[in-house]
């Protein structure tokens, strides 16, 4: 016995047999890590949470990696605290429902509001503390108006001025959620009332006190609206308090005036009626319209009428008849009428009365830069001066720069 003990021999390993075993155990590894990322490849991702992204923009957010495709790594290595540069979201998990699903559960900011601060959006809590700022802003969040702060701090508090509005703004956000009608905006006046703009209407709720039964109202008025301009007064809800609606009245122009028709409902673009039969009056007039009707040229300078001549019938210069290039040309002044209301293309006066100031620019040459009438154009084409004797001055261009830095504020 102990002489076979004796005569065992340990075995020798060659290069070639190391390399094989070597080789061996790399290939059964590598075979392993496929089998391990094939059998457990993520072929399903279910988003829990969101409602700020999409699943597509979630997935595209968290799961950032090739190590996201297995099922088992994934929940290891994507779950996080801290989202990081993802806005509106805190943290997330991702676990594993099967080899081949993965769960991402997202835990979001909770904005109950934002206001304008600077040029972005700045999203609060309904403790009112800053949770987020952008530049765009999210139509699913009420949007304040008339709210102030000096200065913001991420994640602290803004300096709002008292508590009542920031409970106010809470309080109307947990309306809208509930009843799905977040208006375009909600403004605070100086005397924080509350206004509610949706569209071309503005519900005003005046001060914060019974919002559940304004709100009540407002949602079961809102519909009866459709289409409508003007402001729904609900600042009382009392049984005897009447809610009305003071519709606002379109100012009739010549752009919207919607007639032409005769009684009889034939199109003269002249008639007073509408395509429905309704009187709706003659075309209002332009401002093209009112100049021409205002204009007292026509004359030449011998006093003949015309037509085309630029002065009135007195003799006296009043410029060319206004088209509609001249009046485009005026922009938003509103002048070129004289003090009895006559349009004379340079007068400083509109068409009420009211005084204007000189035409903003001088295209036509009948005004100096202090915008006075100082001279006229001639038949010829030519520019004088009816107001100053140049041949009598003797100013030889010099200067001896003896300007006292006076002023007399003409």
């Amino acid at each position: 016995m102990s002489s076979t003990s004796n005569n065992w021999k340990k075995p020798k390993f060659t290069k070639k047999t190391w390399k094989i075993i070597i080789g061996s155990c790399a290939g059964a590894l590598l075979a392993g890590v496929i089998f391990f990322f094939t059998y457990y490849n993520v072929e399903t991702v279910e988003v829990m949470g969101s409602s700020h992204y999409t699943k597509e923009e979630v997935k595209e957010m968290i799961l950032r990696g090739p190590l996201a495709s297995n099922s088992v790594l994934a929940p290891l290595l994507y779950s996080s605290d801290d989202a990081g540069d993802i806005p509106f979201v805190e943290g997330f998990r991702v676990k594993q429902v099967n080899r081949n699903t993965i769960a991402i559960s997202v835990k979001e900011k909770k904005p109950v509001g934002c206001i304008p601060y600077l040029d972005s959006y700045v999203y609060f809590d309904r403790n009112g503390v800053f949770i987020e700022s952008s530049v765009e802003r999210v139509e699913s969040v009420p949007y304040f108006d008339g709210i102030q702060v000096s200065h913001v701090i991420k994640d602290e508090k803004l300096p709002i001025k008292g508590t009542t509005v920031l409970n106010t703004a809470v309080a109307l956000a947990t309306i809208f959620e509930k009843n799905q009608t977040i208006p375009d905006h909600i403004v605070f006046d100086q005397n924080y009332q509350i206004s509610l703009v949706y569209g071309d209407i503005t519900v005003q709720l005046g001060k914060d006190e019974n919002l559940e039964e304004k709100m009540a109202r407002a949602i079961a008025i809102l519909p009866q609206l459709t289409g409508e301009k003007g402001i729904l007064h609900l600042e009382n809800v009392t049984d005897s308090a009447k809610n009305t609606f003071e519709r606002e009245i379109e100012e009739v122009t010549s752009e919207n005036w919607n007639g032409g028709y005769e009684e009889d409902g034939s199109y003269t673009g002249t008639g007073e009626y509408d395509e429905n039969g309704n009187h709706v009056g003659p075309k209002p007039k332009t401002a093209l319209d009112y100049a021409l009707e205002s204009w007292p040229g026509g004359y030449d300078e011998e006093g003949d009428y015309t037509g085309a001549g630029e002065y009135d019938e007195n003799g006296n210069y009043v410029g060319p008849a206004p088209t509609q290039e001249t009046m485009d040309a005026n922009g938003d002044w509103l002048g070129g009428y004289d003090e009895n209301g006559r349009f004379i293309t340079t007068g400083e006066y509109d068409r009420e009365g009211n005084y204007v100031g000189p035409r903003p620019e001088n295209t036509d040459g009948t005004e100096d830069s202090s915008g006075d009438s100082t001279g006229e154009d001639t038949e010829d084409g030519s520019y004088e001066d009816t107001e100053s004797d140049w041949s009598d001055t003797s100013y030889d261009g010099s200067y001896d720069g003896s300007y006292d830095g006076s002023y007399d504020g003409y």
